[in-house]
């Protein structure tokens, strides 16, 4: 099945960017990031943000963005069967617009990767075509969020996250 991600989300001033690799099946279902209810990123999010358990799409938007914390996914479009990584057909992959992303986004210091699958991507697609400057953003591996990796608790999961509140 052919799927394509979302617009990324996140205000001009943002100084941090998480990469995903393409939304899961109930993401795209629901129009939102990260909307499987057993994934780990809205609750790690609600810890290092102060984000009340629970709230709206819109309001877990506008904590991102004043946070200074942008979100997106390596892949623009891709063909893959069901919601896992390992079923997305490499040949098909495209990557998302970095260039003109970080272009209009100047103040990035970190990108953190939601999976190793994620930054194998961005190291694979995106990184050789990015210019000098820009392939020196620092960048973390971070465990994927995704109920799919069950070898983490979610204590484990908030702690290597928390890298993400260290640097506002």
């Amino acid at each position: 099945m052919h799927v394509r991600s979302f617009p990324p989300l996140g205000a001009a001033h943002a100084t941090r960017l998480i990469l995903g690799t393409m939304p899961g099946r109930a993401s795209l279902d629901a129009g939102q990031y990260y909307a499987h209810p057993r994934n780990a990123f809205w609750p790690i999010i609600e810890d290092l943000t102060g984000l009340e358990a629970g709230s709206a799409y819109a309001a877990r938007v506008r904590v991102l963005e004043a946070a200074g914390i942008a979100l997106w996914d390596v892949l623009a479009a891709c063909f893959r069967e069901g919601s896992l990584d390992s079923d997305i057909d490499l040949q098909s992959a495209c990557p998302n617009d970095f260039a003109g992303f970080l272009a209009t986004h100047p103040r990035i210091e970190l990108i953190c990767f939601n999976g190793q699958p994620a930054r194998k991507l961005f190291d694979r697609l995106v990184l050789p075509a990015l210019p000098e400057a820009w392939q020196r953003i620092a960048r973390v591996t971070l465990p994927s969020t995704s109920p799919a990796n069950a070898r983490l608790t979610l204590a484990d999961k908030r702690h290597a996250w928390s890298v993400l509140a260290a640097r506002r």
